[in-house]
């Protein structure tokens, strides 16, 4: 069976995704910040992404079989207007969702590359192409994700890795509490398909962009919902 990585994967997308992909025959190693109350089912290591050494850490400990794949679905927002965001927050929110997920990418990558083969896949967001207002800090970040991804997928293509970003309109877990239903519709009437996607569509193209039959698609920012 093949080892994934899931980073966030003690709740949200990054739980539905890791669950899905033990269902569908591969072996999971997840990663998170705080252990959920109930067994997930596979094994979780608790730590940040944001913290390197803890990043490293945890890649190390799957040194003994090769490593597929990465799914970095660690992730955090506020919804808040520039001036009303404590400097802290936006550390914060660069610090979890850019660069956790290069510390995964660099650390995780080196056994993908010692393998000469993998998949990985970053998360970016709805909120990048319609420049949502009161999420710019969100947005920067996951705008960092992409252009990240873009040069990574160049930087790991002859070594047969394949780097995507999957970029999600409103999804009903933790990330949009505190929103109200209105301001929710508002995003969803700006998709071309409208309505919210749910975890399982997310993992509907996450499970293709693990596959195999993948191997010609990198680099690409692919948006569910459309933008």
């Amino acid at each position: 069976m093949k080892l994934i990585a899931v980073s966030g994967a003690g709740g949200g997308l990054g739980r539905h995704i890791a669950v899905r992909a033990m269902k569908e025959g591969y072996r999971v190693a997840g990663f998170s910040r705080s252990r959920p109350k109930d067994d997930p089912g596979f094994p979780l290591t608790i730590g940040d992404v944001a913290d390197h050494g803890a990043v490293t850490a945890f890649f190390r400990s799957l040194r003994d079989e090769p490593l597929w794949g990465i799914v970095n679905a660690a992730g955090l927002a506020s919804m808040n207007l520039l001036f009303t965001t404590p400097p802290a927050t936006l550390a914060r929110i660069l610090e979890v969702n850019l660069l956790g997920v290069m510390h995964c990418c660099a650390e995780g990558g080196k056994a993908l590359v010692r393998g000469q083969a993998g998949r990985i896949i970053n998360f970016s967001s709805i909120a990048v192409p319609l420049a949502l207002t009161g999420e710019s800090a969100y947005a920067a970040s996951k705008s960092g994700v992409e252009t990240f991804t873009r040069c990574l997928a160049r930087e790991l293509a002859p070594s047969n890795i394949t780097a995507n970003v999957i970029s999600p309109g409103p999804i009903a877990t933790g990330m949009l509490k505190g929103l109200t239903r209105e301001q929710i519709d508002a995003v969803v009437q700006r998709q071309v398909v409208r309505r919210m996607a749910g975890p399982e569509d997310v993992w509907n193209l996450a499970r293709f962009l693990l596959d195999e039959g993948s191997s010609m698609i990198s680099g690409e920012v692919i948006s569910l919902g459309g933008a």
